[in-house]
């Protein structure tokens, strides 16, 4: 592999409503979260290599979340990732196959930010994106991360943090 790289995109879910009455899991996007998901699938079709693969937590607004992107890529729904910790993100993204090439991960705060920071740290990682996250990783937020490697070497401070894009 000379000088390739894997792409690790992590996404938080956008704005979520609180309808009375509805479990957390089962918590819909708001009006503004649809529109800013919608704006962050365009971010990522212009700024992203074609996403392969999708690894989303089964909660209804990282769903809602990724159909409002407009990624068509094959995806894995899974239970783990709802309330899930950084380390079993990470378990989850070690576990994808080789040949794909970049990977979008749909989760939820505060796990989203901390696999980022905890990844990044691998040389060209931009610091003004690592303090921003460190800071707020807002709903809608996307992270890009440049993995040298297989998905199942990635470990903390593997990865170079390249991107932090938040869509309004």
């Amino acid at each position: 592999m000379n000088e390739q790289h894997l792409t690790l995109v992590l996404m938080r879910h956008a704005k979520s409503a609180y309808p009375d009455d509805v479990a957390d899991h089962e918590r819909p996007l708001a009006p503004r979260g649809i529109r800013e998901a919608g704006l962050a699938g365009d971010w990522l079709r212009a700024n992203v290599p074609t996403i392969d693969s999708v690894l989303c937590s089964t909660a209804t607004r990282t769903r809602e979340t990724l159909t409002r992107t407009g990624i068509a890529a094959p995806v894995r729904y899974t239970q783990r990732l709802y309330g899930a910790g950084p380390g079993t993100v990470i378990e989850e993204i070690n576990r994808v196959a080789d040949d794909v090439n970049t990977l979008l991960v749909v989760g939820h705060e505060p796990t989203t930010s901390s696999v980022a920071l905890i990844l990044a740290g691998a040389n060209g990682t931009e610091a003004t994106a690592v303090q921003r996250i460190s800071e707020k990783f807002p709903t809608s937020g996307v992270a890009v991360l440049r993995v040298p490697g297989r998905w199942a070497d990635l470990e903390p401070g593997g990865a170079a943090l390249v991107a932090f894009h938040v869509p309004r």
